[in-house]
């Protein structure tokens, strides 16, 4: 717990500082581009966050999980070998997301209610997002428990963007102009991660065992299988995070793409000490199934979720007090009104927070695939909802259906936890358990 909350700690200097600083490039952003070119805005970044997810492979949790290991003894060459695998299937997928951004845009970007004008510049912005992955130098940090080098380095990415933004701002606003810069800043962060990776472990980041995968695949068995599970797994979670907004882009329009992005920004930067919580835990909850007995692993779990349930119970708070003055203040009167999309995605970010711990228990027992059965359940969940209240409620019901998807895979998540920690003075699973 003490080094949950150390490593949380340093995500947060950095990641409030990154709040404060987002929420200012936002407010420009609105304010210069107006509501319809925001719109327009969101659905290309939407679309490259949910590409990001389907190439992306979540390689980092493959590094943190089977690497934590390798880190406990020190075995290096190990580490490298499975960081540089890892690294392959990084490059695979961004080949893989070029591909697809090609038919999206090229094919159907007509289903967005795009621009046309905009169809080759979302595509090459989409390009840069999917080879800006920093999925395996971002395990290689996570697992050597270094979290001030990610906050030193993820900070690069609010700042780029405040002094982006201000200079679009001064010398003409242009969606065009904060779609490239916004792409460069995610291709310098990508190359500095692989740089911090080198300097803190040079002797496992090493070209020379890319030529050791079918030895990395023999030293972590259930790696293949981890692998697709954790994939799906993403790609479902994408789906209920990215998802909602190209609905709206797709069902209502681009004007209320642009209300449901901005109320999601503000809902995602209420709920962000999830996102930080995730990586603390989910390298410590690996670290501990190494290292600690049962019951102090159970007891690390408990905590961690009680801790995590605060926080939602605080999100929730915050955004129906604040939430609609803070619609107002950034976006202007076009954005006035946004605050009650603002609730129910606050909720949904409330969720995501109290279920923070138990997508690492479940991994680190050797147990992804409760995980994905949960997120499956979740997605099945918000679409059920949407596809009820979206001719109706519009925009509104397309939010509450993104709550409701969160609060099932909450309550799936937590009882498929409950139950693995339950069990943990058992034998342990004959396959995928090379912590266990």
């Amino acid at each position: 717990m003490a080094r949950i909350i150390a490593n949380t700690a340093w995500l947060i200097g950095g990641r409030s500082i990154g709040g404060i600083l987002s929420l200012v490039y936002i407010a420009i952003l609105t304010r210069s581009l107006g509501l319809k070119a925001f719109g327009h805005f969101s659905l290309i970044f939407g679309t490259s966050q949910a590409l990001i997810a389907v190439a992306g492979f979540e390689t980092w949790r493959i590094v943190v999980r089977y690497g934590a290991e390798h880190v406990h003894k020190e075995d290096w060459a190990a580490l490298g070998r499975l960081s540089m695998f890892t690294a392959v299937l990084d490059v695979v997928g961004a080949i893989a997301g070029t591909a697809i951004a090609y038919v999206v845009f090229f094919h159907h970007s007509h289903l967005l209610h795009l621009n046309r004008n905009l169809v080759v510049t979302a595509f090459w912005f989409n390009v840069a997002a999917v080879w800006a992955l920093v999925m395996t130098p971002t395990g290689i940090v996570r697992a050597l428990d270094r979290f001030d080098v990610s906050t030193y380095v993820e900070s690069i990415v609010p700042i780029g963007r405040l002094i982006a933004a201000v200079c679009i701002w001064l010398i003409g606003p242009s969606l065009v102009r904060f779609l490239i810069a916004w792409a460069a800043i995610d291709l310098l962060e990508a190359a500095l991660y692989w740089v911090m990776a080198r300097r803190l472990c040079p002797q496992a980041v090493r070209i020379s065992y890319l030529a050791d995968w079918r030895q990395a695949l023999r030293e972590n068995p259930g790696i293949t299988r981890f692998f697709w599970i954790t994939y799906a797994g993403a790609t479902l979670d994408a789906a209920l995070k990215q998802g909602p907004l190209l609905a709206v882009g797709y069902f209502v329009g681009t004007r209320s793409a642009g209300l449901f992005r901005l109320a999601r920004q503000l809902a995602q930067s209420l709920g962000k000490l999830a996102g930080m919580l995730t990586r603390a835990v989910y390298a410590e909850i690996a670290r501990a199934r190494v290292e600690a007995a049962a019951d102090e692993f159970r007891r690390l779990a408990y905590r961690t979720a009680l801790l995590a349930g605060a926080g939602g119970v605080i999100v929730v708070i915050l955004a129906m007090l604040f939430g609609g003055a803070l619609m107002d203040l950034l976006g202007g009167d076009a954005f006035r009104g946004g605050g009650t999309l603002l609730v129910p995605l606050a909720i949904a970010a409330s969720f995501d927070l109290a279920a923070v711990a138990f997508e690492p228990v479940l991994h680190a027992t050797g147990h992804p695939h409760y995980s994905l059965t949960a997120r499956l359940l979740a997605v099945l969940a918000a679409i059920a909802a949407m596809l009820a209240w979206v001719h109706v409620y519009g925009v509104h019901g397309i939010a509450w259906a993104v709550a409701v998807g969160g609060g099932v895979g909450y309550l799936a998540l937590g009882a498929l936890a409950r139950y693995t920690l339950g069990r943990l003075d058992k034998p342990p699973p004959a396959v995928d358990s090379p912590l266990g």
